[in-house]
């Protein structure tokens, strides 16, 4: 009896068709099945391992379609029961095919019994019968093997859309998922088919805590990845450790994001062997982490380590202020640093004079933020390392309790960062009569793009040196102004600035004190086409705008064609009535092909005009949001 291609054909054809008949079983019992075959694929891959007629050979023994048949069968109901019927575990590739083709030659007599019951007349055709098994094994293989990988892939396009994300080969982005326990173990799963994984974040997924040593142990499998963020996670101490154990797998990591795990404070050493002499690390993100004095000292010698380093944040660490001497000393050692961020880390006058002798080994610093540390100010005097960070392009400072001598140093420090780009000294409101001089050296700031100064009490005479200097800033994008009341009445002192600021795209004047006088000089300026890129204006809290004011701007502002975000809500305390200006407003606004939002809280609106903004959206192609409270005329009798 010959064994011909029609023969090796059927036998994939009934395999076929018990296939289907166990997928409809499991169907009816609510498995979740995916990633088959398709008859038509299965037929063009027959066409690949179609054997010719010499290659066939003439003779073949019955029991050879019964060794095909059978070895067909366990090699694709192998692949059938892959997935646990309790909680849906995937094993790894390799080894499933392995055990299937193991399992299928253990049904057949050994080759010794199957010798001696060979014919001597028929040894001839052995060598053909040999090439027919090998080749029907391989078949079977590759066919396991690429209906394994199909099914993997639609498994994690399922697996991802399930939790609204996409596929891509590279990104593994579950930030924020709110992931369950069976998510977790189908992404188990999903790592394997992911062999070059550089990306994985599970971010803000409470359901990691207590179990990553779970995902770590699977870390081998990716060991390509780069970047791993695992921020709000709120990891324990036996995370921390298993998170140590993981990274001798990932020799290619450069970013490692932990912050906002308070559990991580006091644990973080348990990764200090982990970490060695060169490592690859450039961003390390460990903020909100409620670190230790222990944890200090750790980091200190773990920085001559990352020889990489580029970002380092530590904010919102209040204890590490306290001795920064350790971490001080160690910054000495990455002179690649790029960014240093201790926002809110309890620095003090002290902690200012460690800093500023580490600076003179950061030549390549971008970004500084010492933001928040109200025990700071005092510190800047005598600042001479600052002055080397010739590079430097943000420079944070806001809510640092700024004194005479620091703004002074500051005066003499700022013409020499010529490579400024952001300077923020918000909250500071000391330095708000004797900053005059400082605020004039901004002019040697040719590259500054953003400059806030809000909440800084400036006076008129401060106010005037800050508006001559931003008249020689063409680069300026963002200006926050904010809680200075001096610029009421006095906004023509911006006049000049506004005309030649052609790049800017955010201004904010909120409680400003602005009168009508100020909203006419604005209107002016929007109706000549100097504002004609900006995209955020904040006018809220200035409720001494009359009706007038109102009016004339709404009148204008229909020119602002690249605004997306407007402002004009009202104090918590005050509550006005909207006039005809209303009305303008809703008019300009339809002309506004990129605006999105309209906050005009505690404004009134009468009965009649209440379901206008509402139905807004549903007249225009914008989708645009007025966020005015929900407040009515009639919720307040009084002001009728």
């Amino acid at each position: 009896m010959t064994t011909s291609w029609s023969t090796i054909q059927q036998c994939f054809l009934e395999t076929w068709e018990l296939k289907s008949q166990h997928l409809r079983r499991r169907e009816k019992r609510g498995k979740h099945l995916l990633g088959w075959l398709s008859r038509e694929w299965l037929c063009i891959h027959l066409q690949k391992v179609k054997l010719s007629e010499s290659d066939r050979g003439e003779n073949r023994k019955p029991q050879e379609d019964g060794l095909l048949r059978k070895t067909l069968f366990n090699l694709t109901m192998s692949q059938t029961g892959k997935k646990s019927s309790s909680d849906g575990e995937t094993t790894p590739q390799a080894p499933l095919v392995n055990k299937s083709i193991r399992g299928s030659k253990s049904r057949f007599p050994k080759a010794g019994s199957r010798k001696e019951s060979i014919d001597p007349k028929t040894t001839d055709s052995q060598p053909q019968d040999k090439t027919l098994k090998t080749i029907s094994l391989d078949a079977a293989k590759t066919l396991t093997s690429e209906t394994e990988l199909g099914s993997r892939m639609e498994e994690n396009e399922w697996f991802l859309q399930k939790l609204g994300r996409k596929a891509i080969s590279k990104c593994l982005d579950l930030n924020n998922c709110r992931q369950t326990t069976a998510d977790v173990r189908e992404l188990l799963a999903l790592l394997p088919s992911l062999p070059d994984l550089e990306k994985l974040d599970i971010s803000w997924n409470d359901v990691t805590r207590g179990n990553l040593h779970v995902l770590t142990q699977q870390m081998h499998l990716v060991s390509k990845l780069k970047i791993l963020r695992l921020s709000s996670c709120r990891l324990t101490a036996n995370d921390v450790w298993a998170l140590g154990e993981a990274l001798k797998v990932l020799p290619e990591l450069e970013e490692l994001n932990l912050s906002w795990n308070s559990k991580v404070g006091g644990n973080l050493p348990l990764i200090r062997q982990t970490l060695q002499q060169g490592s690859k690390i450039q961003t390390l993100e460990l903020v909100d982490c409620t670190l230790t004095s222990e944890d200090r000292v750790f980091v200190g010698q773990l920085l001559p380590r990352l020889q990489n380093l580029e970002v380092l944040d530590l904010s919102i660490n209040r204890n590490i202020g306290g001795s920064l001497n350790s971490i001080a000393h160690g910054l000495k050692s990455t002179s690649n640093l790029k960014v240093l961020k201790l926002h809110s880390c309890g620095l003090s006058q002290k902690s200012v004079k460690l800093l500023d002798a580490a600076f003179r080994y950061l030549c390549e610093l971008r970004t500084l933020d010492l933001s928040c540390n109200k025990e700071l100010g005092g510190g800047f005097e005598d600042t001479a390392g600052l002055a080397t960070l010739e590079h430097l392009e943000g420079l944070d400072l806001r809510q640092c309790s700024l004194m005479a001598d620091d703004v002074l140093s500051l005066t003499q420090l700022i013409p020499l960062l010529s490579s400024l780009q952001e300077l923020d000294l918000s909250a500071n409101k000391e330095m708000g009569s004797y900053s005059e001089n400082l605020l004039s050296r901004l002019q040697f700031l040719p590259a500054l793009k953003s400059l806030i100064i809000s909440n800084c009490a400036l006076e008129s005479e401060t106010f005037t040196a800050l508006a001559e200097a931003t008249i020689h800033l063409p680069a300026l994008k963002i200006v926050n102004l904010s809680w200075n009341k001096c610029i009421g009445s006095n906004l023509k002192l911006l006049l000049e600035t506004l005309k030649l600021s052609m790049s800017l795209q955010m201004l904010r004047l909120s409680s400003c004190s602005l009168v009508t006088e100020d909203m006419a000089l604005l209107a002016s300026v929007i109706q000549t086409g100097h504002l004609a890129r900006l995209q955020k204006l904040d006018l809220s809290y200035n409720d001494s705008i009359c009706e007038a004011g109102w009016t004339i701007f709404c009148q204008n502002l229909w020119l602002l064609k690249e605004l997306t975000e407007l402002d004009i809500s009202l104090r918590p305390s005050t509550f006005r009535k909207c006039r005809q200006w209303f009305r303008r407003l809703l008019s300009a606004v339809t002309k506004l092909p990129k605006t999105t939002e309209v906050a005009m809280k505690r404004w009134l609106l009468p009965a009649s005009q209440e379901e206008e903004p509402q139905g807004f959206d549903q007249d225009h192609r914008s989708s645009i949001h007025f966020d005015h409270g929900g407040f009515q005329e009639a919720d307040f009798p009084r002001l009728n």
